[in-house]
């Protein structure tokens, strides 16, 4: 469908790259992307009425805009644009509780609407003569998991490309049980999470390798980024880390003192909701309350309102819950925050309006979701080239190898964003956060463009310096195997888009926002050439002077890297 067409959602003013509408039988589905290549999750959605379905067929382009926007924003250290697929499922109701229907319906639309995606960009000559296609040029797409997105279906949809001819079919969807990055498993949003927890903890005077912190967490010990984020956590502070309230779909645990930290553990282990916490392991200052009495109910519900600590983590619960119309009841009798420091490890927790009014009627400092949840997105990112370098067999084997190198990518690229934040906020405390996470979002994304755009206009010699950013980009393992396979297996426009990304990023976050925000647009693709290129003579210099025989070489190469490539910049030739 021609975007134009189809107008904004409710958080944003740009206009779509391209939308694809899918109408098949029980189901309708609308792909959204804000850039030609984009990846984003697929999201099935079962109303339980036929009432509810019209609610939600009303909203559902509205939905997949929305979410899609909010992709592109959090996408901006990866070659992907955002995109979102949101696929409305028809009701069948039958007896109550009766989840047969429910569960067979969502699996057949998932297979049909995946397999329209693929009818759409086929390689079948057969089929391609019989698509009017205005835009006339290959395009891919590239999924992940989102609500009601099972491992059965990511293997179906993996093999069925494959079968289809899809190009690199093992990049269709992320997330595979096996030739893939398991989100939960290997814990990979909570460690960006935990990051920038740090970092904000730090920039309030709490250092939590020395000090005990508070910390209070929606989301159960079953779910993904809660539990991970308990567990990483603590690994990373040991006892300095006291969990003082936590909640789930089935309860609520609060203790001021710091909940049972083995207890804790066990049901992230053991993967159990905290309706398993052991009642015994509750002191005499805690409390549980499970969610079969009112009691049980309000507590739950209020949990992230009342309980005091230094951080509030965000990591499950219902989109909106602090709205506009509700904020005040975060803060106590005295106009006091329950929590003066939030790291949203979950998506839309609370509304931007009420981000903004927590922090000028009560200085609490929000970490917005598309900077602190990012990691998991990248991770898929990396899952993405990692199937277009390796063959299945070959992934396997070094699996364990290739997640800690990813892994440490991603809490680098969460820490170097989250101190860029903060060094903001320094600058000007008068200003939240959000809007310089939206900031950040962008300045990155215009750099990207614009060095994309000025990609054909570079001679050949500055092509190969642009491209010396793939490997890079690449974990140590995958660069091992693989690096001579590149420019056979990746596709050209992917590639130029992981240099563009990678020289963005590395830009905004090491200049920070003044420097790219005061030049035109036109000067961008430039100025990022020119960047790289004096990066590249600083490191030159920097090994010179680390072998030469002066007395304080280290001292000065420490300076000419810290500051050698901005100072070159600002030198008239």
């Amino acid at each position: 469908m021609d975007p134009k067409v189809m107008g904004y959602g409710t958080v944003g003013k740009d206009t779509p790259y391209g939308v694809f509408f899918i109408y098949g039988r029980r189901f309708k589905g609308f792909h959204v992307r804000f850039r030609d290549i984009a990846r984003g999750g697929l999201r099935m959605v079962y109303p339980s009425s036929t009432d509810a379905h019209a609610l939600e067929s009303a909203r559902q382009y509205n939905e997949a805009y929305n979410l899609a926007f909010a992709q592109q924003l959090k996408n901006k250290d990866i070659p992907e644009g955002g995109s979102k697929a949101v696929v409305l499922c028809d009701p069948i109701v039958g007896p109550v509780g009766d989840v047969a229907p429910r569960d067979f319906i969502i699996r057949k639309s998932v297979k049909a609407f995946s397999d329209a995606l693929l009818d759409l960009n086929t390689t079948d000559e057969a089929v391609k003569e019989k698509i009017v296609d205005y835009y006339g040029q290959d395009e891919l797409i590239y999924l992940g998991p989102d609500e009601n997105i099972i491992p059965e279906d990511i293997t179906w949809m993996t093999n069925r490309a494959a079968y289809r001819g899809y190009p690199i079919p093992r990049a269709f969807i992320s997330s595979k049980p096996d030739a893939g990055f398991n989100h939960k498993v290997y814990g990979v949003t909570s460690e960006g999470v935990a990051v920038f927890a740090d970092v904000a903890l730090r920039s309030q005077n709490i250092d939590p390798t020395k000090q005990p912190f508070t910390v209070k967490i929606t989301g159960g010990t079953d779910g993904d980024v809660a539990g991970n984020v308990i567990k990483i956590l603590h690994r990373e502070y040991g006892n300095n880390l006291r969990v003082v309230g936590i909640c789930d779909g089935t309860g609520v645990v609060e203790d001021p003192q710091g909940l049972d930290m083995p207890e804790l553990l066990r049901l992230v282990h053991d993967s159990l909701p905290l309706s398993s916490f052991d009642g015994s392991k509750v002191s005499s200052t805690g409390v549980k309350h499970d969610i079969n009495t009112q009691e049980g109910i309000r507590a739950r519900n209020s949990m992230h309102n009342r309980v005091k600590s230094d951080l509030f983590i965000p990591a499950g619960g219902r989109p909106n819950t602090i709205n506009e119309n509700n904020w005040r009841d975060y803060l106590d009798a005295d106009e006091k925050p329950s929590s003066g420091l939030i790291v949203e490890g979950a998506n839309l927790f609370i509304t931007p309006e009420a981000r903004q009014l927590l922090f000028d009627n009560a200085g609490v400092v929000i970490v917005k979701d598309s900077s602190a949840n990012k990691c998991g997105v990248v991770c898929s990112s990396y899952e993405i080239v990692a199937s277009m370098l390796l063959e299945t067999d070959e992934f396997l084997a070094v699996k364990d190898e290739l997640v800690v190198e990813v892994v440490d990518k991603l809490r680098a690229l969460a820490r170097v964003e989250a101190q860029l934040l903060f060094r903001e906020y320094k600058k000007d405390p008068t200003s939240a956060l959000p809007p310089a996470s939206e900031r950040i979002s962008r300045a990155i994304t215009c750099v990207h463009d614009a060095v994309l755009a000025h990609f054909d206009d570079v001679c050949e010699a500055d092509q190969q310096i642009l491209f010396t950013l793939i490997e890079e980009h690449l974990p140590p393992k995958l660069r091992e195997l693989a690096l001579d396979r590149v420019q056979q297996n990746v596709p050209l426009a992917y590639l130029r888009s992981i240099v563009a990304s990678s020289l963005a990023s590395k830009i905004v976050y090491r200049e920070g926002l003044q420097f790219t925000e005061a030049l035109p647009d036109s000067n961008l693709g430039n100025m990022a050439l020119q960047y790289l290129k004096q990066e590249k003579k600083v490191q030159r210099l920097v090994q010179d002077v680390r072998s030469s025989q002066l007395s304080n070489k280290d001292d000065i190469a420490d300076l000419l890297a810290r500051g050698g490539v901005r100072a070159g910049m600002d030198t008239p030739n």
